[in-house]
């Protein structure tokens, strides 16, 4: 007892490097400037100065919000994943996912662009009239589910899901810091693993809906049975791939965190890495071959429009750096021990998921109404840059609002009973 109290004593001395404070202050300047550039590319659209749909705009925004948004609701999800598995490799973890869980609420606010999109502009054909007059499925999921109210409700919901499962585990993670009682530790973890039971399973059921109101629905026309689990382990690659970046950024910045993220916490969160990686690529074949084999025109649609004009290429950089590179790279031990190697990878898989996106979102039926030749081209261009401004736009006021969380909290759950082996490990204990 008195080797753990002197470890949890050494642990409160762990605390975010100095360089977090850099990070967060140019992630709000990066931020703000993307945002308006957002916002000023969308005006020019709307002015018809821009030859391009300001549905883009609000596309491209719509793109920065999942991408980040994912890493909240996945590190909500993994952190759930540790409360019921344990191991040394949440604990060192587990403040990161909780800090990431915390921006929820400004991630609801920051959905009022998105609704507004969906009103003002041709962000998702079903709110337009003359579509859901022309397509009978379009008209049938319109008066059951694809409507305005309903949307909104939904939103609401699932926000609602997310932040209430975060707010108790923080509160009780908190909780578990603060008292020296181990009962009352016992029965904190107690509570955080019987949270996180049924959280997994409302984390599967509100992400999957999520999935298909904010992303699926924009080809209203198209549907896909896999297209939850698939968004769902997307976002944990994200969350798992972010934490990475983190771990690895405090180790390069701080070598004192050297001795908390250990070259076998890496390789552990590496492996994990893969797994996802892995678990990604299954899905996405298999959505691809289920559709393409059933050979349905309501179905095999939405594939044209991606695999067509220019769009196949998109395809290929995303199966090469998104799978296949990360596998092969993430096959070395030794690689997945090094912080400096690690988040190479892990800033790879990120890059990789915006571009994934990106083919997600991006192809429509009409792209470019009333732009020919050069014209066309040139706004190809700068509506296709409003897709990679926006994640910079909406990630760098979520850096910021991550950064005042994670110093908030000491870097280590300081009340986790599997503290002491992951302490006993650093200080080479055994």
């Amino acid at each position: 007892m008195a080797a753990h109290a002197a470890h949890v004593t050494d642990a409160r001395s762990y605390t975010p490097p100095a360089a977090l404070d850099r990070l967060a202050g140019t992630s709000l300047l990066v931020g703000l400037a993307g945002l308006i550039l957002l916002v000023i590319g969308g005006a020019l659209s709307a002015l018809h100065v821009l030859p391009f749909d300001l549905s883009h705009a609000f596309r491209a925004y719509l793109l920065g919000y999942v991408f980040w948004t994912g890493i909240s609701v996945g590190s909500m999800a993994i952190m759930m994943l540790h409360h019921l598995s344990g191991g040394g490799w949440g604990v060192v973890l587990r403040r990161i996912f909780e800090a990431a869980t915390r921006v929820l609420p400004l991630m609801f606010v920051l959905f009022i662009p998105i609704a507004l999109g969906m009103y003002f502009s041709k962000l998702y054909p079903w709110t337009m009239p003359q579509v859901v007059a022309e397509s009978h499925a379009v008209a049938h999921k319109h008066a059951l589910y694809l409507n305005a109210p309903l949307f909104l409700l939904r939103w609401v919901f699932y926000f609602a899901v997310w932040i209430g499962l975060t707010v108790l585990l923080n509160k009780w993670s908190l909780e578990q810091d603060t008292t020296t009682d181990p009962r009352l530790r016992r029965l904190l973890k107690d509570r955080m693993q019987n949270v996180s039971g049924p959280g997994i399973v409302l984390f599967g059921l509100t992400v999957t809906f999520a999935a298909i109101d904010w992303l699926m629905t924009l080809e209203p026309e198209w549907f896909s049975t896999i297209w939850g689990l698939l968004i769902m382990v997307g976002w944990g690659l994200t969350a798992l791939a972010f934490a990475i970046c983190i771990e690895s950024y405090f180790v390069l910045n701080n070598a004192r965190l050297g001795e908390v993220y250990q070259p076998r916490h890496l390789h552990d969160h590496g492996k994990l890495l893969l797994a996802f990686v892995m678990i990604w690529a299954y899905f996405s074949l298999s959505q691809f071959l289920i559709i393409w084999s059933g050979n349905l025109p309501e179905e095999i649609t939405w594939y044209l429009h991606r695999l067509r004009s220019g769009w196949q290429y998109v395809a290929l950089f995303v199966v090469l750096f998104h799978f296949a590179l990360p596998f092969v790279i993430l096959l070395s031990a030794n690689l997945k021990k090094r912080a400096g190697q690690l988040i190479l990878v892990a800033l790879l898989v990120l890059g990789a998921r915006i571009i994934d996106l990106f083919w997600l979102i991006a192809p429509t039926h009409i792209v470019f109404p009333g732009a020919q030749g050069a014209t066309a081209g040139a706004a190809r261009v700068i509506a296709y840059a409003l897709y990679f401004i926006a994640p910079f736009g909406v990630g760098g006021v979520w850096l910021w609002y991550f950064a005042r969380q994670l110093k908030t909290r000491p870097l280590l759950p300081l009340g986790d009973e599997g503290l002491e082996n992951a302490l006993e490990q650093i200080h080479g204990h055994h």
